[in-house]
C-alpha cells in the first residue's frame, strides 16, 4: 500500500469519528488555505533552498550548509508530533531511510515544535533521522509554507488538546504546509511536493526517483 493510500484509509476512519459540526469547520478552513495560493507561493523547482541552523531533539544543531556539504538533502516539513498524518509520513520515511541514505542523501524532518516534542517523537518512532525544531517558524517562513490557522480551527485544536501554545513555545496557530524538497549540493530545489492537504503527503518513491535522478 502506498503511503497516501494509508492515509486515505485513516482519514475515512477518522471522519466517522468527528462531529459533523467538527468536520465542517475543518472542511472549511481547508478549503480556505487551498483556495489562498499558498502551495503556488511555495518554493519551487529551481529555487535557491534558504540557509537554515536548527536544533536537534538532542541538543544540538544541524545546518543545511554541513549538510549539503556531504551530499543532497531530503528535507520535510511536518506539522507536529500531535498529527497523526504526520505520524504516518514520518514512519513511511523511515521505513525508506537506509534506501535514502543508500543514495548519499540526509533526510531532515522539520516542525514548529520545541525540542523536546520532537524528542517524544523520535523515542516514539525509533527515527534514524533527525527531528529539527523550528520555533516560530521562521525557517518554514523563509520556504514560503508557513501560515495561521483561523480562529474557529485553532479552538477545535484546543479542545482536542493539542496544546499548541506550549509545543509550539508560544506560537500555537502558525503551521507549516506540508511539504517535502530534494535538495542538490549546490543548494537548488531539484524536487519539490507542496500541499496545503494535510492528509496528503510526498510519496516515498516519488522522492527516491528525485534522488536517482540526481545521480
Amino acid at each position: 500500500m502506498t503511503l497516501n493510500a494509508e492515509l486515505r484509509t485513516f482519514y475515512e476512519a477518522r471522519q466517522q469519528q468527528i462531529p459533523a459540526k467538527v468536520r465542517e469547520i475543518m472542511r472549511r478552513s481547508g478549503q480556505e488555505l487551498a483556495d489562498s495560493g499558498q502551495a503556488d507561493r511555495a518554493l519551487a523547482v529551481g529555487d535557491r533552498a534558504p540557509r537554515f541552523t536548527l536544533p536537534t531533539a538532542t541538543g544540538e544543531s544541524r545546518s543545511l550548509d554541513d549538510l549539503l556539504a556531504a551530499g543532497p538533502v531530503v528535507l520535510t516539513f511536518y506539522r507536529g508530533a500531535w498529527c497523526p498524518y504526520c505520524n504516518l509520513a514520518l514512519r513511511a520515511l523511515q521505513q525508506h531511510h537506509d534506501t535514502i541514505t543508500a543514495r548519499g542523501a540526509r533526510l531532515i524532518a522539520v516542525s514548529p515544535q520545541i525540542p523536546d516534542e520532537s524528542l517524544t517523537l523520535t523515542e516514539k518512532h525509533d527515527l534514524a533521522f533527525d527531528v529539527l525544531s523550528d520555533i516560530g517558524s521562521d525557517t518554514a517562513k523563509q520556504y514560503r509554507l508557513a501560515f495561521d490557522l483561523p480562529d474557529d480551527l485553532a479552538a477545535v485544536y484546543d479542545k482536542l488538546g493539542f496544546d499548541l501554545q506550549r509545543t509550539n513555545d508560544g506560537h500555537p496557530r502558525t503551521l507549516p504546509l506540508p511539504a517535502t524538497y530534494v535538495i542538490d549540493r549546490t543548494g537548488t530545489i531539484r524536487w519539490a511536493f507542496v500541499n496545503t492537504d494535510y492528509t496528503t503527503r510526498a510519496e516515498p518513491a516519488d522522492i527516491l526517483a528525485a534522488l536517482a535522478a540526481l545521480a
